[in-house]
């Protein structure tokens, strides 16, 4: 006889805490001594299989944000939808550009060495030197949706008061810090996804433990009720 387990909202929420922090850790740990992209590295294996595991990390952010948003919607409010939306947005065109990045260019590079260097430079915040056309305009919205969601994301959970504060304040601050940190050279650049990182750790754990702490309270409540 085969026994069906119908997931609760509390053990998604538990599986979307655990997903956020492990998109934390994959964002920081895939930075730890990164080469230096170019148009001679974006084919190494290295760099395809951190970039990989950066398209990994972003899957894992979406359903990451999602538990936090999904589990506290009434408390978010409107701001905390915008900021959610924004965020998501952010993530997916990064997910996508990633995936080019580890996917596309290092077939193009061979041929198209300029447009390569293009997209590195869009990407990692520099100034590209030929027209990359809608792709820069997607760059643009990418960076711009990731640091406003972050922020307003980050302020609508602070606000709500659920999740761990220091983390929901470094995840809305992280996206300015992230912002002067674009325009540094690509050692500091590189910096960036600490904040961010540490930030969705501290937020992954802390929603794990509320899904926890709503599962228990039930049962200790009916063990109080079965003494009576």
């Amino acid at each position: 006889m085969t026994h069906r387990t119908t997931p609760t909202p509390q053990s998604l929420t538990r599986a979307a805490g655990v997903a956020a922090t492990a998109a934390g850790l994959i964002f920081i740990g895939v930075q730890l001594n990164h080469p230096h992209l170019d148009v001679t590295s974006i084919a190494t294996t290295e760099v395809v299989v951190r970039s990989s595991l950066k398209v990994l990390m972003c899957a894992l952010a979406l359903a990451g944000f999602t538990g936090m948003h999904l589990s506290q919607i009434r408390r978010n409010g409107l701001l905390g939808l915008v900021g959610y939306t924004l965020i998501s947005a952010g993530y997916l065109l990064v997910l996508a550009t990633t995936l080019a990045s580890a996917y596309v260019l290092p077939h193009v590079v061979s041929s198209d060495p300029g447009f390569v260097e293009d997209f590195i430079a869009a990407a990692t915040g520099g100034s590209p030197s030929g027209d990359l056309g809608a792709l820069g305009v997607v760059l643009q919205l990418q960076g711009f949706a990731y640091l406003g969601g972050g922020l307003l994301f980050g302020i609508a959970l602070f606000r709500a008061g659920v999740l761990a504060r220091w983390a929901t304040l470094l995840l809305a601050i992280g996206g300015l810090v992230s912002a002067l940190l674009t325009v540094m050279p690509d050692a500091f650049y590189r910096l960036l996804a600490f904040p961010n990182g540490i930030a969705m750790i501290g937020l992954g754990l802390s929603l794990w433990a509320s899904a926890r702490l709503v599962t228990t309270r039930p049962a200790e409540g009916a063990r109080t009720a079965g003494a009576r």
